[in-house]
């Protein structure tokens, strides 16, 4: 059985499962978007699903694509692939990754048919403090500058996978990126959209220009970009290890860059650096176990979405209906409610994982949904939830073993911080901090700041079956849920999924947890008909007509019958999957 396809049971959930809400649903008149002989995935689909036997991978630039897959024929395994199609990303997508950023990871070894995930995300400079902040007046961490930079947990995340599960040695793995950097490369489009609307934020701070625009301006697409100082910094790396980042020249310079910026950042604070091996979590939904990491990161929202979604019979509505679209966004709203409240660094503050996971609280907060009308007083949102951009890719190999893997350096480029020499832009992660002494995700020295960045993977029956990811801010625990729900409710293969039309709530959750009045804003992707966006404003959602991002998606499934891989990657990017 393809897993691209895979369809779960039909069958009629009980009222006492579904409550008196869900019955109420069946009076109000519904159509579900699909055409009079095909269904809605097929009818947005942008092009086939990619299959391949002896490897894969898929990622949102097509020359990094390529790159993991030379690795693959190489001999090189998913985690070497992987490696090397993200040090390729950091060059090519800098609008969205880099050295400068973090990293986590989802991994599958097929040996041992069990998951490891990787927490590679740094902490805040040990000698700033709250009150530093607070005694400058601020009322929240700045976007940009030096102050939200946190250390940079990507290299060491590099380390640790091809310490733990890779074959090849680091040098193999970067030459690619640092061939391209010193050569050369075509910038792909989408790419070089945002880099050109990247320019006027950060050319003002120093050292950006001389990296990112060396002609005054962005590149355009289809020209040729060269970065030669991070082809020097990768080559350091790939020569010396980790420590010529956290313990060397490298972190020397990064640090005398920031002080000289007004940071704290001290040498000390890179050499203590260290990323973490944590348990993945998961919740079953309808057969299908559904895999995030836990906190710092805001996995387990996609979780409790699903959580409560598996309440309802959301085949019987249809995919796009005024009933689905109603259900989805009120439980985007209650599992945001919990994400800003309890998600943080566990070494900090301990995340209620039992409680927030279980079935039983999925079915507690169910009872809160309103049929007819859209909720008005969840907490509010803050724009700095909102925000960023990131990469997510994944490859798979020939042995069974496969890798989730995104990276970012949060707000598009980062932080606008480019150390001299170096070639690349520090992450601004530590924005997402809360100034407030009191909250979960307060501020304080050496702690991780709650993180955005999610990668994901299914099982089922203690098999592989997809693994996956969307990028895109808070934008990606909703497009997580989205994708299973159109994979195993809307039978959709994985390029359907992806093209589907999504939709996007913003404005439901603040760190503070002050109630709003007007419930946010609901963004709807191209594709919703006109009756669907009346019928959801007459119950008092509020429908935004201007543009919002849906996130990027790559994802490769495996059929556990006969070892196949089938790819799919993003429309609404450059991206690419590729096989062989």
């Amino acid at each position: 059985m393809n897993p691209s396809t895979v369809r779960s049971p039909r069958r009629r959930i009980p009222i006492d499962l579904i409550g008196l809400a869900s019955l109420l649903f069946t009076m109000i008149p519904q159509q579900p978007l699909e055409c009079a002989d095909r269904p809605l995935g097929h009818r947005f689909a942008t092009r086939s699903e990619v299959f391949a036997r002896n490897g894969m991978v898929a990622t949102s630039q097509p020359l990094a694509a390529q790159a993991g897959l030379n690795i693959l024929r190489d001999g090189g395994n998913a985690v070497d692939a992987a490696i090397a199609a993200n040090a390729v990303m950091g060059l090519m997508e800098p609008t969205g990754n880099g050295i400068g950023g973090d990293l986590f990871a989802i991994v599958w070894v097929a040996s041992e048919k069990r998951l490891y995930g990787l927490n590679a995300s740094g902490r805040s400079p040990g000698e700033m403090t709250l009150e530093n902040l607070t005694d400058q007046g601020l009322e929240s961490i700045p976007a940009y500058g030096p102050l939200p930079v946190t250390v940079p947990g990507c290299v060491d995340g590099w380390f640790e996978l091809r310490e733990r599960f890779g074959t090849l040695p680091m040098g193999s793995l970067l030459k690619p990126a640092i061939d391209y950097a010193r050569e050369g490369f075509p910038v792909s489009e989408v790419i070089a959209s945002g880099w050109a609307s990247s320019v006027p934020v950060f050319e003002k701070y120093p050292g950006f220009s001389e990296v990112f625009a060396p002609d005054g301006r962005a590149p355009a697409k289809g020209e040729i970009f060269r970065n030669p100082a991070l082809a020097n910094t990768l080559e350091q790396i790939a020569r010396e290890g980790r420590d010529s980042f956290y313990r060397g020249p490298i972190a020397e310079t990064i640090v005398a860059y920031l002080r000289e910026q007004g940071g704290y950042h001290r040498v000390e604070d890179f050499a203590n650096h260290r990323s973490e091996w944590v348990e993945p979590v998961s919740v079953d939904y309808r057969g299908y176990r559904v895999w995030e990491l836990p906190p710092n990161t805001q996995g387990i929202a996609a979780l409790q979405m699903l959580n409560i979604l598996e309440g309802y019979d959301l085949r019987a509505m249809g995919y796009g209906s005024v009933q689905y679209t109603h259900l989805f966004i009120e439980a985007k709203k209650l599992a945001f409610e919990d994400r800003a409240k309890y998600y943080a660094d566990q070494e900090f503050y301990p995340t209620p994982l039992k409680t927030l996971l279980s079935k039983e609280y999925a079915a507690q907060r169910r009872e809160s949904i309103d049929p007819y009308r859209a909720s008005m007083t969840p907490t509010a949102g803050d724009a700095a939830l909102e925000d960023g951009d990131t990469i997510y890719l994944t490859a798979a190999d020939r042995w069974g073993n496969m890798v989730s893997l995104i990276q970012s350096n949060y707000r598009g480029m980062g932080s606008g911080m480019t150390p001299p020499s170096l070639g690349f832009m520090l992450q601004d992660r530590g924005d997402l901090f809360s100034l407030d002494p009191d909250h979960a995700n307060a501020y304080e020295p050496n702690k991780r700041p709650f993180h955005t960045i999610i990668p994901a993977f299914v099982t089922k029956e203690g098999e592989p079956i997809l693994s996956f990811g969307v990028m895109g801010g808070a934008m990606q625990p909703q497009g997580h849920a989205q994708i299973v729900v159109n994979v195993v409710d809307f039978d959709m293969n994985l390029q359907e999924a992806g093209d589907a039309p999504r939709i996007r709530h913003i404005g439901s959750s603040q760190p503070t947890g002050e109630a709003i009045e007007n419930g946010g804003v609901v963004y709807l992707e191209s594709g919703f008909p006109a009756y669907v966006v009346d019928r959801l404003k007459d119950m008092g959602h509020r429908i935004s007509n201007g543009s919002s991002s849906f996130g990027g998606y790559q994802a490769i499934g495996r059929d556990p019958e006969t070892g196949v891989y089938a790819g799919a990657s993003e429309s609404r990017k450059d991206g690419q999957a590729v096989g062989y």
